[in-house]
């Protein structure tokens, strides 16, 4: 019996001692890898010349694969069919690519990976990897480099495809819409664009946020941006370029309308509408009154008529500037009277140094002022004035306004008409005044302006313009009631001077209007001013 308790007792000793060690001693995965794969041959080697092979082969000394290799990879000059390139979803030792396109005679190919290359493990990039290899006698050596801005906003955006046409006998400037280019990159996530191994010759510098990745511009989704004057190699290749990437205007086009009421049709349409205009050519009984005003937020106009209309389909004639026009059928049918619905456009705080604004769902017609109230917190009656903008469809209040009120606006009963005779029921919305020291104010001195005018925008972090002001001469411009944020300031040269920032156009040559931007964001706080003197360079 004691032998058998001394037997269980050293077993139970031996247990312990074991899981002793085990905790002290256990397992880990040791220090995180952060190698990345190293690059050990290719076959045909990297820089080959008369290059005659289906087939390339890559080795690393590990497994690796390909992330992102639909951004990542670039292949110059373009080929169509691309190039097979994998592992894609695996991993492997070596990275085959594999041709199904007829390559170019005496022509210098470059196949850049980015960071694609990743072990197979942590990820850890093996970077900017380039196969080169030409299918002549000779490897082309010239280089180009240049960094991408946005014309209008501050920070550009990032996977810029940047494009260099050959300017030959064939060359025209329509071959970006069809024909992709002699020689390609990517900027991926930079701002910062190089192009290598490049011919002596005549070429036009163009860089596309390509939204197809087709190496082709699509005016409707793509931006673009342009060198102005051709660019020759080798004489060129110490310049630096630098191109200002902008979404053009593209050409007006209006399409099939559509009836949404018993009295209202939607024209949509794309591009810019310098005078739009609809005529009825259909013969109908009645004279027709019409009324148009732009659909807020959506490309198209809201046409309101009155009486109604018993038709079954309706023509129209389109007309803008004196380019465009246009006939176009809409089905008609009968359809019930759209109700009035009136919303506040002023949101629940008023700033003191503006109007309040409502709108309506149907065109606001005429509006009863001995049936609208307005009156303070104490609910003392407040004087006001109302005018209705009837192009725009909405209508303004304008009153003393006092600082850290609040205000309660009613429209009695029948107080609003709108356009097809209907009338409001009881209406009340409330909004209020902070006081002034919760405000703050930035008084800006622009120096060295070199041409006016110039258009100068506040605008938030998010680059929504809170306030802008137009300058002929040398002044201080003051910006207050801004609320405590923190602001840009964004300079326009209005060149044509129309008050407003004018896109470029590539076919007709033209860039966009120079902006500036203030370097650093400005801090504004309540009860504060700010003297900032914006010194252009």
């Amino acid at each position: 019996m004691s032998r058998r308790i001394n037997i269980v007792l050293l077993t139970l000793t031996i247990l312990l001692i074991v899981v002793s060690c085990a905790k002290k001693g256990s397992i880990t995965g040791g220090p995180k890898d952060e190698t990345p794969p190293v690059f050990l041959k290719a076959l045909p080697p990297n820089f080959s010349t008369n290059f005659n092979k289906k087939e390339i082969r890559i080795y690393f000394d590990e497994y690796v694969k390909l992330k992102d290799a639909q951004k990542q990879i670039i292949v110059s000059p373009p080929m169509d069919p691309k190039p097979t390139i994998t592992p894609l979803g695996g991993a492997d030792k070596y990275i085959k690519i594999k041709f199904t396109d007829t390559l170019l005679e005496n022509t210098t190919y470059s196949i850049n990976f980015g960071e694609s290359i990743v072990d197979n493990n942590e990820e850890n990039p093996y970077p900017f990897f380039r196969y080169v290899f030409s299918t002549g006698d000779l490897l082309d050596s010239l280089s180009i480099k240049g960094t991408i801005s946005d014309a209008i906003q501050k920070k550009a955006d990032s996977y810029v495809t940047v494009a260099l046409y050959e300017v030959d006998e064939n060359y025209s400037d329509s071959l970006i819409y069809k024909k992709v280019p002699r020689y390609v990159t990517n900027t991926l996530d930079s701002l910062e664009f190089s192009l290598h191994n490049l011919k002596k010759g005549k070429f036009k510098l163009v860089a596309l946020k390509d939204a197809s990745n087709n190496y082709m511009y699509e005016p409707k989704q793509d931006k673009i941006a342009f060198h102005q004057e051709i660019i020759t190699l080798p004489e060129d290749t110490a310049k630096v370029f630098d191109l200002k990437i902008f979404k053009e205007l593209i050409d007006f086009k209006a399409f099939t309308p559509k009836q949404t009421s018993k009295n209202e049709i939607i024209f949509p349409y794309e591009g810019k509408v310098d005078s739009m205009k609809i005529k009825l050519v259909s013969t109908i009984k009645n004279k027709l009154e019409t009324r148009i005003f732009p659909y807020e937020e959506k490309d198209s106009l809201r046409y309101w008529f009155r009486p109604s209309i018993e038709a079954d389909s309706l023509l129209f004639e389109i007309t803008n500037s004196k380019k465009y026009r246009d006939t176009l059928t809409t089905r008609f049918r009968d359809m019930y009277k759209d109700s009035l619905v009136v919303s506040a456009i002023t949101r629940s705080v008023l700033s003191l140094n503006k109007n309040y604004e409502f709108t309506a769902s149907t065109p606001l017609d005429s509006i009863n002022n001995e049936l609208i109230k307005l009156t303070d917190k104490d609910t003392l009656d407040i004087p006001f004035s109302l005018t209705l903008d009837t192009l725009k469809n909405k209508a303004e209040l304008a009153f003393e306004r006092k600082e850290q009120n609040a205000y309660t606006l009613q429209f009695l009963p029948s107080a609003i008409k709108d356009y097809v005779g209907n009338v409001n029921d009881t209406i009340q919305f409330k909004f209020i005044t902070k006081k002034l020291a919760d405000y703050g104010t930035i008084f800006l001195t622009l120096q060295n302006v070199k041409e006016y005018p110039v258009l100068v925008q506040i605008t938030d972090e998010k680059e929504k313009v809170i306030s802008e002001k137009i300058t002929n001469k040398d002044e201080i411009l003051v910006f207050d009631h801004l609320n405590p944020a923190k602001y840009l300031i964004r300079l326009i040269f209005d060149s044509n001077k129309n008050g407003i920032w004018d896109t470029g156009n590539f076919l007709k040559g033209i860039q966009p209007e120079e902006v500036r931007y203030f370097p650093e964001s400005i801090d504004v706080r309540a009860n504060w001013e700010i003297k900032q003197t914006f010194v252009l360079e």
